[in-house]
């Protein structure tokens, strides 16, 4: 490792996302040693784009023996108000979601959640990865909050921010409790996630797909192994992904593949074999993403690209920026999930033709909400009169 500075401190530097952006990837300052970040996904670790101060590493040339330890992964409790989070976003077919955890232990580069972090006073690198925020009362909190008086159902999502079935799910089970409750109210839910540890909770999904209260949507990024793992190193391997499809469709379970996101002259000329595997697996249906590089990502996915692919590195930049208006990112509505230009629009052609072909085109029934029956009314505050 490189000597770090003297008592493992840290330099500081007024802090400017925009400005430090380039810096960032071309400054090795900034990168993080591999021996601390080893199993992670991002190389930076920036402060967040709300604090005063950018800290950096250096080597002051004394020589120090005293090293910096690895990143290892911390979690605390969260205490939100509420479990259920509500959006009007008109590129979302849903209109509320549920997050049990902050941040995700996958550590997948290209995660568009990573900036979230910065509203904890942390950096959208290494701290969304290691520094995670579990919510054990979410699933009391939504109990409550089905019992309400006038609660309208709809289709909860579930993992569209970070996935609920990251690796602290085996000890935390925020997610199964959250669906014991679901499947207690006859309460429709979507679901989002890279992971095969869904299949442990297959005996509760079983019951709700014969009520066609839920449907699940498989992640698939790359059927490349060494891919997966530099950009998705802690999540579920691509074969352990199609088994999941393969054991939610056996058992019944509506599930959907999604190629997501698709990054341009890295992994986009797999779409088609994506399809393929995941239709042999049992998928019902297919969608895609386009990579999306928003605030911080930008700058830890191009240092990331630098470090394991820098060969691709000006092409692949090259084809985003011709589908984001030559920057790196369009957050505009219509615009953000598919892209625009000439080479978005082949992208949607290809994904089209091979969904078509598979049958994977046909669009889901609606899940049911006559079945709704409210919880018993556990902490809900009683009316005086």
């Amino acid at each position: 490792m490189r000597p770090q500075s003297l008592a493992g401190q840290d330099a500081f530097a007024p802090a400017n996302t925009a400005d430090i952006a380039d810096a960032m990837i071309a400054a090795s300052g900034l990168r993080i040693e591999v021996d601390r970040r080893r199993g992670r996904g991002a190389g930076l670790n920036p402060s967040g784009r709300f604090e005063p101060m950018q800290r950096e590493t250096f080597d002051d040339g004394w020589q120090s023996l005293e090293e910096l330890p690895p990143f290892k992964t911390e979690v605390q409790i969260e205490k939100p108000r509420t479990a259920i989070t509500r959006n009007e976003s008109p590129d979302l077919s849903f209109d509320r979601s549920i997050n049990p955890y902050r941040g995700c232990e996958h550590g997948c580069i290209y995660c568009f959640a990573r900036p979230t972090h910065a509203y904890m006073g942390l950096s959208a690198g290494l701290d969304f990865e290691s520094k995670l925020f579990a919510k054990p009362d979410a699933p009391k909190l939504l109990e409550r909050e089905l019992a309400k008086p006038g609660y309208k159902v709809r289709v909860i999502a579930i993992g569209t921010n970070t996935d609920p079935y990251q690796p602290i799910e085996k000890e935390w089970r925020v997610m199964r409790q959250l669906l014991e409750v679901l499947n207690k109210a006859n309460h429709p839910v979507a679901i989002v996630t890279k992971s095969a540890m869904i299949l442990r909770d297959l005996d509760i999904l079983t019951e709700m797909a014969a009520k066609n209260l839920v449907r699940v949507g498989i992640s698939v990024t790359t059927l490349d192994r060494k891919l997966a793992r530099l950009m998705e190193p802690r999540a579920s391997t691509p074969t352990r992904r199609l088994e999941a499809i393969r054991g939610l469709s056996e058992a019944g379970v509506r599930t959907s593949v999604m190629a997501a996101p698709v990054i341009p002259a890295l992994n986009d000329h797999e779409l088609e074999r994506i399809l393929d595997a995941a239709k042999a697996a049992g998928a019902e249906e297919a969608s895609y993403v386009l990579l999306r590089l928003p605030l911080e990502v930008s700058p830890l996915f191009r240092d990331w690209l630098l470090q394991n692919y820098p060969d691709r590195y000006r092409h692949v930049m090259s084809l985003v920026r011709s589908m984001r208006g030559g920057k790196d990112y369009d957050a505009e509505f219509g615009k953000r999930m598919k892209g625009a230009g000439p080479y978005a629009w082949q992208i949607a052609r290809r994904f089209e033709m091979a969904a078509k072909r598979l049958g994977l085109t046909r669009r889901s029934l609606a899940l049911r909400d006559d079945l709704f029956v409210p919880p018993n009314g556990s902490g809900v505050q009683l009316s005086l009169l």
